[in-house]
């Protein structure tokens, strides 16, 4: 094709996405959204439809300045359904883990809390920034950092890759890989305000650094103490994934452990190896693991985790076997399956992760085409997963969460490492058949694993999981009712605890997990009794408030299909003498219930 017609073509697809985005922006989120995807008009979805075709396809078939446009426009493209919630201006996203995220943050603009008191402040510091110099909300200023985090990950993916394999179709190959967003599993790793999810998205830019100390010899270039210029890179982006996260950094210290465990083993064996080139990461396994050991021994939060992995590795009914076929049970209620979840949420990741070990098997084989130079560096990432996944096996057995977070992380090495297994695939379809032949069969396959990776990227119906919008009506809802509510009546909520919101609306560095300062206890009510319309028994008190909010009733009518609560139960509160429902609008209600 004519670099006139690929700079049209380019154009059209940048055109695209800007009038997708701006379709998006004009017609923001007015009431609480179970998906990010059905919210946004069908307009702005086909622009970006348009822009991934036209990325997917200059980056296969180009190279030079035409492939980084396309490179460019598939990762803008990404970013910007990302930064949906942001774009279509929702209150806040998050009920969990995202709600205590504010209320530090909300501590930390106040004065209540110093950055460095918490375990992981990166997130909460730019949000911070971003409030105090561009005068934008709190809530606001924690989605937009949850982009700023994400970015890194689509940039460096590629830049790591130009570094292993050099050529320009492993580097096509990486950026779209990176586009699915594999590390993402909606289990235990989030696109959201979810800092362990968060800090994923830097480690690219750490194994960048990682690999750049390896492959060039500064020897000119000195620092001051004889430092090298890329040592110094590695401890400074490791210092900022330390301080997004510190359980990310523990695997960053493993990866170069292992790479220093190589090459230990390549110094003992071999006399002539492209590893005895490279200059040892001795030094910066110690460092990396002094920083991660003094920054997280000294922390409650690390050894209250430790103590609980531990605690997970003696029970026998904990670990996750259990909590996946406790999972299969409720989906097979529900009209789902375990094997439907695992083809929504997996099975791209599934293909990426077959070719990428089928690659470093044909690679110990010796039948690649890669140089010395290329295998030693895959090598180090390919071993490096080994301990990673002992890790992961010690986690599987001990505490289920940790588990699926530490699949993430994998993802984020097997994500580097497609790049290069597709660029090797599809260099022998090419001797096969023909170039184009072996360009359309991987842009179909990656197509579809593309469309697979961003269909699951948020939380929504799809995978049995409502989105978490807070919508304004339910932020002042909840205001109101922990303002206005009677010392020491706790608040209970439908299979969510308010708490929560207590943490995002009033902060945590005075009160704990109490309520509005009023040391009032929280919950969920008791569901078969509530079910059963026997609102009194349901919560061990005599008196209590029941909070729910629309996200609620998605999630135990619409999604669950009444699975816990029964919908009838829950409409008949309003005729109940023992209930009265104290505050109310469009997403948010509160019943004040005693016994009658």
């Amino acid at each position: 094709m004519r670099r006139s017609t690929l700079n049209v073509t380019v154009a059209i697809g940048f055109l695209a996405l800007a009038a997708g985005i701006l379709v998006a922006r004009a017609n923001p989120a007015t009431a609480y959204e179970a998906s990010a995807y059905a919210g946004p008009p069908t307009t702005t979805w086909l622009g970006f439809a348009i822009a991934l075709a036209i990325a997917v396809g200059t980056s296969l078939s180009c190279r030079g300045r035409q492939q980084v446009f396309g490179i460019a426009l598939g990762a803008t493209t990404v970013t910007a359904i990302v930064s949906l919630p942001v774009i279509r201006n929702y209150r806040f996203a998050g009920m969990g883990d995202a709600l205590t995220h504010l209320g530090w943050t909300r501590d930390i603009v106040n004065g209540g809390t110093a950055p460095h008191e918490l375990f992981y402040p990166g997130l909460h510091a730019i949000a911070t920034v971003l409030h105090f110099v561009g005068g934008v909300p709190i809530e606001r200023g924690l989605l937009i950092g949850m982009v700023v985090l994400f970015v890194p990950f689509l940039l460096f993916v590629p830049l790591v890759v130009r570094d292993v394999a050099g050529g320009g179709a492993a580097v096509g190959l990486a950026a779209i890989v990176s586009w699915m967003v594999l590390p993402v599993n909606n289990i235990a790793t989030f696109m959201g305000i979810h800092t362990n999810s968060n800090a994923l998205f830097l480690v690219p830019p750490v194994v960048f650094a990682i690999v750049a100390y390896l492959r060039r010899r500064a020897t000119a270039e000195r620092l001051p103490l004889g430092l090298s210029p890329f040592s110094a890179l590695v401890y400074l982006t490791a210092l900022a994934l330390l301080l997004v996260h510190p359980q990310q950094m523990f695997n960053v210290v493993i990866l170069v452990g292992a790479i220093s465990g190589v090459q230990y083993l390549a110094r003992r064996r071999f006399d002539d190896h492209p590893m005895l080139e490279h200059p040892t990461t001795y030094a910066h396994t110690i460092t990396l693991g002094g920083m991660f050991g003094l920054w997280a021994l000294g922390n409650e939060r690390f050894r209250n985790a430790a103590s609980g992995l531990v605690y997970g590795l003696l029970a026998q009914d904990i670990g996750a076997g259990t909590e996946v076929n406790q999972r299969g049970t409720s989906l097979t209620d529900i009209g789902g399956s375990l094997s439907e979840l695992f083809v929504k949420l997996f099975l791209d990741a599934a293909i990426i992760g077959l070719v990428v070990g089928l690659f470093v098997l044909a690679l110990w084989l010796g039948r690649t085409s890669l140089d010395g130079e290329a295998r030693s560096l895959v090598n180090y990432l390919a071993l490096g997963l080994i301990p990673l996944g002992g890790l992961f096996a010690v986690y599987f057995v001990g505490t289920p969460t940790m588990a699926f977070r530490q699949i993430g992380f994998i993802y984020v090495l097997i994500t580097i490492l497609a790049g290069v297994a597709l660029a090797q695939l599809a260099g022998g379809l090419s001797r096969t058949i023909s170039r184009p032949g072996a360009n359309a069969i991987t842009a179909l396959v990656l197509g579809t694993c593309l469309v697979l990776g961003l269909m699951t990227v948020f939380a929504s119906p799809l995978i049995y999981n409502p989105g978490q919008h807070v919508t304004p009506e339910m932020m002042s809802g909840y205001e109101d009712g922990l303002e206005h509510g009677a010392d020491g009546t706790p608040y209970a909520g439908m299979g969510y605890d308010p708490y929560r919101y207590d943490h995002g609306i009033n902060g945590i560095s005075g009160g704990g997990d109490t309520i509005g300062g009023a040391s009032a206890s929280t919950g969920t009510v008791n569901a078969t009794r509530f079910s059963d319309g026997n609102y009194s028994g349901a919560y061990p008190t005599d008196e209590y408030y029941f909070v729910v909010t629309e996200w609620d009733k998605t999630k135990e009518f619409a999604v669950y299909k009444e699975l816990n609560y029964r919908r009838a139960a829950f409409e008949g509160l309003d005729t109940d003498r023992g209930t009265n429902k104290v505050i109310s609008n469009d997403e948010f209600e509160m019943y004040a219930v005693s016994d009658a």
